[in-house]
C-alpha cells in the first residue's frame, strides 16, 4: 500500500481557489442585502441590513458550516486513500451555494425584513433585522433536515441518470455562474487589475507554466492584483487609469454572535413568529435545497470520473448536517459540495487544501477577520481563480462524457443561460424592463427557475434518445412533467416558488410578475401537458422499428 500524500505543493493553489470561492459567495450576500446609508437601510419599501449586522451575525455561523463540512470531507479523503491504497486521492470540496444565495437574499432575508417593518409596528429597525435573521436561520435548518432525509437516495440517482445528465448540469453552472459571473462583475469592471491577475491564473493553471521558484499561481495572482490596484489608486488618476475606491465603511471586528441571544427574546412568542414566517418561505427555499442535492450527486459523479469514488449518501448527508449546523450558529446560506473537484485535482490538491480552508474560513468567521478582507482586498484580484475553476470543470465534464453524448451536455447548458440572464437583472440598481423586454425576461425566468433539475433531466433524456432508448427518454420527460406540475421547474413566479398548479395560477394574479399576460400561457399545467405530449410521442415511436439511415451521401 502506498502512503497517502495528503499534503502537496498543489494544495496551496487549491486552498486559494476554494477559500476565495467561499469568500466570493459571502461577499455576494453582503452586496445584496446591505446598505451603509441609514436612510436606505430604513426605507419602508426596500429596507436593508447594515454591513455591521451581516458581518457579525450572519457570516460567522455561515463560515462555521463550511468548517464542519470541509473537516468531514478531509476525513473522507483519508478514508478513501486507506481503502483504495492510492496516494493521490483529492478531497471533495465543500462550500457555500451560489444560486441559493440570491434566493436567500431577496426572498427570505429582505422579504422577512420588509414584512417585519410593515406587520409589526413595535419593531424598530434593529429588532426587524434580528427577526429577519432568525427567519433565515430557521429556513436554513429546515433545508438541512430536508437534505438529510434525501441523502440515502443519492446512489440510486447516480445509477439511474447517465453521466451526460449529471455532468452536463455541472458544465452549465461552471460556465455561467462560476466563470462568467466574476468575469462580468469583477474582472471586467477593473480590467487593469482583473485581467493581469487572470493572465497569471491562465499561464500557471491552464497552460501549466511554472513561475520562478515554483511560486503558487493562485497566490501570485492575488498578490499581483492587489499590488496593481494600490499602485493605480495612488498614481492612476494622473496616468488616466483610475480605479474605483474600495468599500472602506467602518465595520467593527466581532466574535460569533449566536441566535436567540437576549436581545432576540424581546419578540413575544419569538419561536412561534419565526416558525410561521419560515414555513411561509419554504416554497422558495426547498427548490434550492433540492438543487444542492442534485448538485451534490453531480459532484460525486464528477469526482468519480476524475478517479476518486466517494459514497454519494455520505457526501449528501454531510452537506445536510453542515447546513443544519450552520443554521444553529446563525448562518443563512446553504453548504453544498463544490463542483471544483476536477480543478483542484488538476492543481495537485490532495486533502490539505480542504483542511486549510476549513480552519481559515471557520476561524475568520469566529474572530471577525472577514471584516478586514471585505474592506481591503480588491475583488478583481481575488476572483480570477474562479474562472479557472469554471473552465476546468467544463473541460472535465466533456472529457468524462462519451463523445456521442456531447450534444446532451451542451443541451444542459441552455436553462442555465436563462437563469444567468435573470440574475443580471437582480443586481441592485438595474432597471426591470417593460413592454417586450418584460415579456422576454418573464419567459427567461420561467425557463431558468429550477435550472439545475431541468438541465439534468433534459441532458439525460437526450442522451437516452441518442442511445436509441426512447422509453427511458420518455420516462425522463415524464419526471420533468411531474416537477413542472408542482413548480419545481419552470415556475412562472419569482425565484422558483413551488405549489399546486391552481395555487400558482391564483398567485400569478397577485404576485409581482413581470408580464402577467405571458404567464397565462406558461402555467404549470401548460408545462406538464407539454412534457406529457413529448413523453407520449417518444413512447409511441418506441414501438416503431426505425429504418437504417444511409450516411453515404452525407459529408
Amino acid at each position: 500500500m502506498n502512503r497517502y500524500g495528503w499534503a502537496r505543493p498543489g494544495d496551496i493553489n487549491a486552498f486559494f481557489g476554494l477559500m476565495l470561492d467561499n469568500l466570493a459567495v459571502m461577499l455576494i450576500l453582503v452586496r445584496l442585502v446591505t446598505a451603509d446609508d441609514l436612510v436606505k437601510q430604513q426605507d419602508p419599501e426596500n429596507p436593508r441590513f447594515s454591513t455591521q449586522f451581516v458581518l457579525t451575525r450572519m457570516i460567522p455561523g455561515t463560515a462555521l458550516g463550511v468548517l464542519m463540512g470541509d473537516l468531514v470531507y478531509t476525513w473522507m479523503a483519508f478514508r478513501l486513500a486507506r481503502r483504495s491504497g492510492r496516494p493521490d486521492v483529492t478531497a471533495m470540496p465543500l462550500g457555500l451555494d451560489t444560486p441559493s444565495t440570491f434566493g436567500v437574499a431577496f426572498l427570505i432575508l429582505l422579504d422577512a425584513l420588509k414584512h417585519a417593518r410593515k406587520d409589526h409596528a413595535d419593531f424598530d429597525h434593529d429588532t426587524a433585522m434580528l427577526f429577519a435573521w432568525h427567519v433565515g436561520i430557521a429556513v436554513l435548518m429546515m433545508c438541512g433536515v430536508f437534505k438529510v432525509i434525501c441523502a440515502p437516495f443519492g446512489n440510486l440517482v447516480r445509477k439511474l441518470v447517465p453521466r451526460a445528465g449529471l455532468l452536463g448540469s455541472l458544465a452549465a453552472i461552471a460556465l455561467a455562474l462560476i466563470a462568467f459571473m466574476p468575469l462580468q462583475q469583477d474582472i471586467a469592471r477593473m480590467p487593469v487589475v482583473g485581467m493581469l491577475a487572470l493572465a497569471v491564473i491562465l499561464i500557471t493553471l491552464v497552460a501549466h507554466r511554472r513561475l520562478p521558484g515554483n511560486f503558487p499561481g493562485a497566490l501570485a495572482a492575488v498578490l499581483v492584483g492587489v499590488a496593481i490596484y494600490f499602485i493605480c489608486a495612488v498614481v492612476g488618476e494622473p496616468l488616466g487609469i483610475p480605479v474605483p475606491e474600495l468599500n472602506v465603511a467602518p465595520v467593527e471586528f466581532g466574535w460569533l454572535r449566536l441566535p436567540a441571544t437576549p436581545e432576540g427574546r424581546e419578540f413575544g412568542g419569538w419561536w412561534g413568529m419565526v416558525g410561521v414566517a419560515a414555513l411561509k418561505r419554504l416554497p422558495v427555499a426547498l427548490p434550492f435545497a433540492l438543487a444542492t442535492i442534485i448538485g451534490g450527486i453531480d459532484c460525486t459523479e464528477s469526482a468519480a470520473a476524475a478517479g476518486d469514488e466517494y459514497d454519494t449518501r455520505t457526501i449528501l448527508l454531510t452537506e445536510g448536517m453542515a447546513s443544519f449546523f450552520a443554521g444553529m450558529l446563525g448562518g443563512v446560506i446553504q453548504t453544498t459540495p463544490y463542483i471544483g473537484h476536477p480543478a483542484y485535482k488538476a492543481m495537485g490538491g490532495r486533502a490539505a487544501y480542504t483542511l486549510a480552508t476549513a480552519l481559515f474560513v471557520g476561524l475568520a468567521g469566529v474572530f471577525g477577520w472577514f471584516a478586514f478582507l471585505f474592506r481591503w482586498l480588491p475583488e478583481p484580484a481575488m476572483f480570477p481563480i474562479l474562472v479557472f475553476v469554471g473552465l476546468e470543470i467544463t473541460a472535465q465534464s466533456f472529457r468524462a462524457t462519451p463523445t456521442n453524448h456531447y450534444p446532451a451536455v451542451a443541451f444542459a447548458i441552455l436553462p442555465t443561460l436563462a437563469y444567468l440572464m435573470v440574475i443580471l437583472f437582480k443586481t441592485p440598481g438595474v432597471a426591470i424592463p417593460t413592454g417586450d423586454g418584460a415579456w422576454l425576461l418573464q419567459t427567461l425566468r420561467c425557463l431558468g427557475n429550477g435550472f439545475i433539475v431541468t438541465s439534468l433531466l433534459w441532458a439525460a433524456a437526450l442522451a437516452a434518445m441518442m442511445d436509441g432508448d426512447l422509453r427511458r427518454s420518455a420516462a425522463y420527460f415524464a419526471v420533468a412533467g411531474v416537477c413542472a406540475f408542482f413548480g419545481v421547474i419552470h415556475s412562472p413566479l419569482g425565484d422558483e416558488q413551488i405549489g399546486l398548479p391552481l395555487h400558482i395560477v391564483e398567485l400569478r394574479r397577485t404576485a409581482d410578475l413581470l408580464d402577467p399576460a405571458t404567464v397565462q400561457f406558461q402555467t404549470p399545467i401548460h408545462w406538464t401537458v407539454a412534457y406529457g405530449l413529448t413523453a407520449g410521442l417518444l413512447l409511441a415511436l418506441s414501438f416503431v422499428r426505425p429504418k437504417p439511415v444511409d450516411h453515404s451521401g452525407v459529408r
